[in-house]
């Protein structure tokens, strides 16, 4: 890096008070990040190229400190990555790391977007700054989507077990409630004339059953299974035999 000028990715400090927010803003919103190495003088070679030249800076916790406040007072905070180098030849300097953000767009607290560009700062044009929050929010939406997605698959997966085990719990029943008009249909037939008589409340239950019945399975027809649908079907069938049975009884007795 000292071997080439300033450019994209590289920027030169002579001390740690030189770097400004700016500067680190500029590194966070460009697509690859950057270094910046402090205790570097800049200088123009013969040929007018310029180079850097290692002369040394503080690299105590105070100036470690002072960048660290630098970077945590960005909105939002720049994340760096701070390292000592040069220590053998007792002309220490810092290298900082500035990775691209994932939080673009950075700016400073007085509010200044800056991008790094070839050699330099500049400020973020406004389709610049459009474009990062397009992508931004885009990348929120589909982020959130598919949370959504998630979240909804599992509560219908939930919704499925517990519908599985509502319709083992109703098939249940309706299978005892066919079982029990077997044996009322039996005994039925063979009640006396005087018995049946006083079947009026016989009657009037079980049609209030009947229609409970069709009720049950307009409700549950789209989910319930073939072998519930045909055990509903014989329910109903059975109710309709005691009630002809017991209407017909009543009829010829009147």
């Amino acid at each position: 890096m000292l071997a080439l000028p300033e450019g994209l990715n590289v920027d030169f400090k002579r001390e740690v008070q030189a770097v400004r927010s700016a500067d680190l803003v500029a590194f966070a919103n460009a697509p690859l990040g950057g270094t910046l190495l402090i205790g570097i003088d800049e200088y123009t070679t013969t040929d007018g190229v310029q180079r850097g030249r290692v002369v040394g800076c503080e690299v105590d916790d105070k100036a470690r400190l002072t960048l660290i406040n630098k970077s945590t007072g960005c909105i939002p905070n720049v994340e760096v990555q701070l390292f000592t180098e040069n220590l053998a030849a007792s002309k220490p300097i810092l290298r900082i790391e500035i990775p691209s953000g994932t939080r673009k767009p950075y700016c400073t607290q007085r509010g200044e977007y800056a991008i790094r560009t070839d050699g330099r700062n500049r400020a973020m044009l406004p389709e610049e700054l459009l474009a990062i929050f397009m992508e931004r929010e885009g990348d929120l939406f589909l982020s959130r989507f598919r949370k959504a997605v998630q979240q909804l698959e599992v509560q219908l997966g939930s919704v499925n077990h517990s519908l599985s085990e509502g319709m083992l719990g109703v098939s249940e029943h309706l299978y005892d409630l066919d079982q029990q008009l077997q044996r009322t249909l039996s005994r039925i037939e063979q009640l006396t004339d005087s018995n049946k008589k006083r079947s009026r409340n016989l009657m009037q239950a079980l049609r209030q059953s009947q229609d409970g019945i069709v009720q049950l399975e307009n409700s549950i027809a789209p989910v319930i299974n073939d072998q519930g649908q045909h055990l509903l079907q014989d329910i109903e069938h059975k109710l309709g035999m005691l009630l002809d049975l017991l209407d017909s009884d009543s009829n010829g007795n009147h």
